[in-house]
């Protein structure tokens, strides 16, 4: 800290979460913060928008930026992708270079590395999945991974367990400055819900199918309503990009995508305190990860 705290003060500041492509950036972030605020899975490139979630505490309130893996793009969504991931380093005041320990350095690794060292913005290294690793790989893992960059700290964690957080929260908080708090006290997140109901209901798509249909697959929620019940009604477009993908996401009788609706349905009535009604659809709409028009209208749009 570099001066008390005045009237109204608090340690505030924002944080990026950046890295290649599956490396645990959004499960340390909802362990960071202490709830979901972005979906997970163990496909890569899950994350396609930059994700908000607040750490709020009585002296120091913290906004994490979860950013989409930086990725060798091969279409306009993953251009959309890597630049909003790359455009974050230099708005926020404290950059966690996320590594996954199991690996060596690979050329992603230190091609990110090189994009946080160029942005002059503060960086710690966070190596994580220790909890898979011998005390002697993660010694070499420190090490290798220290190479890629001038880091004011470098701190081994668990993203699963939750492992070392409380550590790294310390770095952290550590490096904020006096300043306002910049949501409310019980904020978790910016994401309107709408936006939350589609991500989890992608995220079950993710969890669910493989080969391209993760990769392929949008959501888009047209309709949220309260009912006279209290039930929550929700209709949302699930497009994908070819009827071959249609056809499998919907599974025999529908099978698949009643899956779909019934994990969605029972994590969205666990997170928000209420029943849920899905009424989801699957759409055909050819090769929308290459469309700017369409990009936009899903929300997907470098304007961070």
């Amino acid at each position: 800290m570099t001066s008390e705290l005045s009237a109204g003060e608090v340690l505030s500041g924002f944080v990026a979460l950046v890295g290649r492509p599956n490396v645990g950036k959004s499960t340390l972030l909802n362990h960071l913060v202490g709830r979901k605020v972005s979906i997970t899975s163990d496909k890569p490139q899950t994350t396609r928008n930059r994700i908000v979630g607040v750490l709020n505490r009585p002296d120091c309130q913290v906004i994490f930026f979860d950013t989409p893996g930086i990725h060798k793009p091969l279409h306009r969504l993953g251009n959309i992708m890597v630049e909003t991931a790359r455009s974050t380093l230099t708005e926020v005041d404290l950059v966690l270079f996320m590594v996954d320990g199991t690996r060596p350095p690979g050329e992603e690794d230190g091609w990110v590395a090189r994009q946080v060292m160029v942005s002059k913005t503060r960086a710690i290294l966070v190596v994580n999945k220790i909890d898979a690793l011998t005390t002697d790989q993660l010694i070499q893992a420190l090490a290798q991974f220290n190479e890629l960059g001038d880091f004011e700290a470098v701190i081994p964690v668990s993203a699963l367990t939750g492992q070392n957080s409380d550590r790294l929260l310390k770095l952290i908080t550590e490096r904020m400055e006096p300043g306002p708090r910049y949501y409310p006290e019980d904020a978790v997140t910016d994401q309107p819900e709408s936006f939350i109901v589609a991500e989890i209901v992608r995220e079950k798509v993710l969890r669910l199918t493989r080969a391209e249909i993760p990769h392929s697959v949008a959501v888009q929620v047209e309709e949220m309503a309260e009912r006279d019940d209290g039930t929550t009604y929700v209709r949302a477009n699930l497009f994908v990009e070819r009827n071959s993908q249609k056809g499998i996401l919907i599974g025999q009788k529908g099978s698949l995508l009643k899956e779909v609706g019934k994990m969605a349905r029972e994590e969205l009535e666990a997170l928000f305190g209420n029943r849920f009604f899905l009424d989801l659809w699957v759409k055909v709409m050819e090769d929308w990860r290459r469309r700017p028009g369409t990009l936009a209208r899903l929300g997907y749009r470098q304007d961070k």
